[in-house]
């Protein structure tokens, strides 16, 4: 059975963090009282060792400890899935597009160093070299759980290339970052679909143009329309259009379950609504601001370049503190 089989890998992948690092605490523990008996030695060079030795123990146990409630906090199911990953521009124009392909450059660029898999889906540019729309999937360990507080509006404020007079302008893009889902995960009735085909259209040549190879689908009962053209083939783009709708529907699902969610968790919950301003980045000043939480990174041409990682850590940080404290709160 070898659905069973990646099941139990999986879990036991889980686990075996929390298990060695508990193996660890207990060895730490049993050196600790092995050394408590030399702090009363009566040699004094021996007594210094042992009190510099239950410094180190002390202190390890102490991280330990802390590394196993972080570990023990209740997961996510949907933290180890991968992602769809829709980048869009906002307000602001074609600076707004030139700003949507920075950001999503600096995905894919953080993807490359996470060495996970990058597959474009669609792709709608605009006539400054900016983009529209992009949508692409990313594969790996843990995807969703590292990107998932990107989702929202991302400011950023710099003098655009157009701007004659020097000024700085403000402008905005959107990234959705949605669990991709599984067929076990939504059920789609083929009722509940209407399929159209038509040619693609735009760049690409006469066999793309001339070929219906374009797939646009409606889920009747959502009203989510998905329309993929990338692909000469009309099946791999129908194929594409439906991991784009089963992971929308999972994300429509999520959501709703967190509107339903008490109180003390509608604060997580706001960190990803899509109609907020989670970040802005100022160029002029070098500067890059979580409004979560609310702190400043500096380095703005690294973080742009994919090194984003200290951003990611901190916010997955911010969660399990939360998480813990509502835990604690219950008990």
């Amino acid at each position: 059975d070898l659905r069973r089989m990646q099941e139990l890998n999986k879990e036991r992948s889980d686990i075996t963090e929390v298990i060695d690092a508990f193996r660890r605490l207990r060895k730490v523990e049993a050196d600790g009282e092995e050394n408590r008996a030399l702090l009363d030695d009566a040699d004094p060079e021996m007594r210094k060792m042992a009190k510099d030795e239950a410094a180190r123990l002390d202190a390890e146990r102490a991280e330990l400890e802390e590394r196993i409630k972080v570990q023990l906090t209740p997961r996510d199911p949907l933290d180890g899935k991968n992602i769809i990953l829709e980048v869009r521009s906002g307000t602001g124009g074609e600076e707004a597009a030139l700003f949507a392909s920075e950001l999503l450059r600096l995905y894919m660029r953080y993807a490359e160093l996470k060495r996970w898999k990058v597959e474009q889906m669609s792709l709608s540019s605009s006539s400054s070299g900016g983009i529209k729309e992009a949508i692409v999937s990313i594969s790996g360990k843990e995807v969703y759980s590292h990107l998932r507080f990107e989702s929202g509006v991302h400011r950023v404020q710099r003098v655009p290339v157009t701007e004659a007079q020097g000024r700085i302008h403000t402008s905005a893009a959107t990234v959705a970052v949605l669990p991709e889902a599984d067929e076990v995960d939504v059920r789609i009735e083929d009722k509940d679909l209407e399929i159209h085909v038509a040619a693609a259209g735009g760049p690409g040549g006469q066999g793309v143009n001339t070929t219906n190879s374009a797939v646009r689908l409606l889920h009747k009962p959502s009203g989510i329309m998905v329309h993929c053209m990338d692909e000469r083939s009309q099946h791999k783009n129908k194929a594409r259009a439906m991991k784009i709708l089963r992971s929308r529907l999972l994300e429509m699902e999520t959501e709703k379950q967190h509107a339903e969610r008490t109180a003390e968790r509608r604060a997580m919950v706001r960190s990803g609504d899509r109609s907020e301003k989670i970040r802005t980045y100022n160029f002029p000043q070098d500067r890059i601001t979580d409004h979560r939480l609310e702190r400043n990174f500096h380095n703005l041409p690294s973080f742009m370049d994919g090194n984003i990682e200290d951003m990611v850590q901190a916010l997955r940080m911010q969660r399990q503190s939360e998480m813990l404290e509502q835990g604690f709160s219950k008990t």
